[in-house]
């Protein structure tokens, strides 16, 4: 769900939280610009367009994601609808490959098989996916779309609602969800005591965090301030974890393993990248997701 990026500047964490809540409730009906607008990139080139790409189904684009698929990187559980900053990448990497609104179908995969060695039935997968070298065994990525940070949240009470370091978390009962760099984060970071939980995916932590199961548990940066600000009572955010040594975690899109797509693919990110529309999105869907302090 990671490292090198540097600590954002202190902030209240309410004041994040209640912006990127307030950012959520306000999508469904502010006007959205089309995925992809503003953009002065070139076109892809002739090899990547819809009539030459070898897609699942000729002439469409295949994109996949999980069911759920949570806020902030999709709205409503709905990854059509374009709202959403994940849901707003597929389509802006869509239209830069030359693929229409239309063109493009989804469907859900869960995170785990996504990943998992072997054929896919879709183009790319959207879904929160870091890229690690022994990811890269089973699948491709794209270039990255978004540097990330893992943090722990948890609720009122706890008994590391006031911690500040990791040393205060070694005895915490933390969890994640299996197969993520959160779970990573937790094991090889915070290196807790106590062993942590594995969960099948975040609604699943949620409770067990609600119920008193588990001390805290840790999420990418962007969920951790929507699950504090708008899914749990009494949400706090903890902090953010250092980032391990080497490349930052980043996210990227999961393409089948050799896949014919995915230079074109990254050609896509790049050029958004380059033409700031990626830095727009982030702005749109992921306002608030600084102030986050980090755990020393």
């Amino acid at each position: 769900m990671l490292p090198g990026m540097s600590t954002p500047p202190l902030r209240s964490t309410l004041a994040g939280a209640l912006a990127l809540a307030a950012l959520a409730l306000a999508a469904a009906c502010a006007p959205q610009e089309e995925p992809g607008a503003g953009s002065t990139a070139s076109a892809a080139p002739a090899d990547c367009a819809p009539a030459t790409l070898k897609t699942v189904t000729a002439g469409k684009l295949t994109v996949a994601t999980d069911d759920p698929a949570y806020p902030p990187w999709f709205a409503d559980n709905k990854p059509d609808s374009g709202q959403g900053f994940e849901s707003a990448v597929a389509y802006a990497v869509a239209e830069k490959l030359g693929y229409t609104k239309d063109q493009v179908v989804w469907t859900r995969i869960t995170f785990n098989t996504a990943i998992a060695p072997g054929p896919k039935t879709f183009d790319f997968d959207v879904n929160q996916f870091s890229i690690t070298e022994e990811r890269r065994r089973a699948v491709d990525f794209s270039s990255p779309y978004y540097d990330v940070a893992q943090t722990v949240i948890t609720i009122k009470g706890s008994k590391i609602a006031g911690a500040k370091t990791l040393a205060e978390l070694k005895n915490a009962k933390l969890g994640a969800q299996v197969g993520t760099t959160s779970f990573r984060a937790v094991t090889e970071v915070v290196k807790p005591a106590v062993e942590p939980a594995v969960f099948n995916n975040n609604d699943d932590a949620k409770k067990q965090l609600q119920n008193g199961t588990v001390d805290g548990i840790v999420v990418d940066l962007p969920t951790a301030f929507y699950m504090t600000a708008a899914e749990l009572e009494g949400g706090l955010i903890v902090g953010q974890l250092p980032q391990p040594s080497g490349t930052p975690e980043q996210f990227g899109l999961v393409l089948d393993k050799g896949s014919a797509l995915t230079s074109c693919v990254s050609q896509a990110v790049d050029a958004l990248r380059a033409a700031g529309t990626l830095d727009a999105l982030q702005k749109q869907w992921l306002a608030g997701v600084a102030g986050a302090p980090t755990l020393g």
